[in-house]
């Protein structure tokens, strides 16, 4: 584990180096680093949710009141009959995964042990500093380029986190659901729901955070630098092999991350990212 701490602590040092570097070393190398700013010319579509969304410090409060106002007065939309579509996708997909989960589990309980590697390298304390240094690294990098648009990415993705993680809070204290971890080894993953989690903050598995937080700033970050090919593929899929180890490691029912996922991605793609 202390090597595989080494060596996450070098990666992120190399990913701030590269998003430090010189503007000069960014020229000669356009299809790695990322833009100082979606260029007119085409870097960017024009009228670009993502692209235009504007904050900074001073705005993030109201902003974040904004979106939860947008979240919770959701249902309205519903009764207007906008977005049915994505909704019963969900509700369907999440529904569907509930009924198989305590089908599903015990492969995963089983077979823990092949996964060892997995899931040491993705436990719960790595993975949410993972999440929060992706942000954290693209501020710093911004204030050190004077990139402006980086610096609010950055923001735009801790607001996303913020958002989803009141979101998921509140799930959980409805939900308190088992976690897999909470089952005696040859119990039944079965009537798990209002069976556990004392608190939001402790035990409650529906929905994962994890997964919340992880899709959250991957679609961010992907959404605003969606003309450099290689940042949707490496942000959803450090995303996706984050909530896949919750899985791995019984920390969460697959329906768990991806009512998680989905709720991450929906939250930053649809509230955050709508220009103010």
């Amino acid at each position: 584990m202390n090597s595989f701490r080494k060596y996450s602590l070098s990666i992120v040092l190399f990913c701030t180096a590269v998003l430090c570097a010189p503007n000069r070393a960014w020229s000669q190398a356009p299809d790695i680093g990322l833009p100082n700013a979606p260029s007119p010319s085409g870097s960017s579509r024009p009228g670009d949710a993502a692209s235009e969304r504007e904050v900074s410090w001073k705005s993030l409060p109201k902003d974040f009141l904004h979106d939860q106002k947008g979240i919770w007065l959701f249902p309205l939309q519903l009764a207007k009959g906008h977005y049915w579509l994505p909704t019963l996708t969900v509700v369907g997909g999440t529904a569907g995964l509930i009924y198989s989960d305590p089908h599903t589990m015990p492969y995963f309980r089983k077979h823990a042990g092949n996964l060892d590697d997995l899931n040491d390298t993705f436990d719960t304390q790595i993975t949410t500093a993972e999440t929060i240094a992706i942000p954290a690294t693209l501020m710093f990098a911004g204030y050190m380029r004077h990139d402006q648009y980086q610096v609010g990415t950055a923001l735009l993705a801790g607001e996303a986190y913020a958002d989803s993680a009141i979101v998921d809070l509140a799930v959980k204290a409805i939900s308190r659901r088992k976690r897999p971890t909470d089952v005696p080894p040859g119990g039944a993953f079965n009537d798990t729901f209002f069976a556990g989690g004392k608190s939001p903050f402790k035990g409650s598995a529906f929905p994962s955070g994890h997964a919340a937080g992880a899709f959250s700033v991957a679609t961010v970050i992907a959404s605003r630098y969606h003309n450099h090919r290689w940042v949707p593929w490496v942000m959803y899929g450090v995303a996706g092999a984050i909530s896949f180890s919750r899985v791995t490691s019984s920390a969460h029912f697959p329906s768990d991350v991806f009512l998680g996922a989905a709720l991450g991605y929906t939250v930053a793609r649809f509230e955050v990212l709508k220009p103010r």
